[in-house]
């Protein structure tokens, strides 16, 4: 089990550096930069929120944090869609950048 937590605790992290890889790569454009920066706060706190859900007192709390997780994941995706879609990241980059 502990394996596992520390594994999920690994790649949360890998996955926040591979977005702030990722914003700093993005034009200086202005609609790149605001959408950029939409997705480097959710992208960056999966990994800290998972963390967090560790010190939690309670199940119902862990399941509560664990829940904002999968939110923070979610609003990634849409964030990262709108940049593959209005042409700012090509879909190969997201492709190489989170496999």
């Amino acid at each position: 089990m502990k394996e596992r937590i520390a594994e999920l605790q690994t790649r949360t992290k890998k996955f926040a550096l591979r977005i702030i890889t990722l914003y700093s790569s993005l034009p200086k454009k202005a609609e790149a930069q605001v959408i950029g920066k939409q997705l480097l706060r959710p992208g960056t706190s999966v990994g800290a929120n998972y963390r967090e859900a560790f010190r939690a007192r309670s199940n119902a709390e862990f399941a509560a944090k664990a829940g904002i997780c999968l939110s923070e994941l979610e609003e990634t995706s849409y964030w990262m869609e709108l940049l593959i879609e209005v042409n700012i990241v090509p879909v190969t980059k997201v492709r190489i950048t989170f496999g």
